[in-house]
């Protein structure tokens, strides 16, 4: 039986090799298993973003944040996700939560 570090790494791999599907899967399985695996909520943001589904790229990245609320880095990582989804998008309410998100990890010390 893998564990969760060793099928995360599965999916570094796998994402790093452009196999992007495949990742988001495994990273998905994780989290089914693992559901506050913060590593794979803040990867799957990315991976979300890439495939253009923002608003589950969002959703995870906000995880991501309600599970450790106080690491600046999650919060530097919801307001680029929240950045692009308003550039893939361009609705609006993304800019403030952006810019929410950043103000957040600046006063955290990020």
């Amino acid at each position: 039986m893998t564990t969760t570090k060793e099928r995360f790494k599965e999916a570094e791999t796998l994402k790093d090799q452009g196999k992007i599907e495949e990742a988001r899967d495994v990273l998905e399985s994780i989290l089914a298993d693992s559901p506050n695996h913060v590593l794979s909520h803040l990867t799957l943001a990315r991976i979300f973003t890439q495939l253009g589904v923002h608003d589950k790229a969002c959703s995870h990245a906000e995880q991501a944040c309600q599970l450790e609320p106080n690491e600046p880095f999650n919060y530097t990582i919801l307001s680029v996700t929240y950045q692009k989804a308003w550039a893939g998008t361009q609705e609006q309410r993304f800019i403030q939560l952006a810019e929410d998100a950043m103000a957040r990890s600046r006063m955290l010390g990020g």
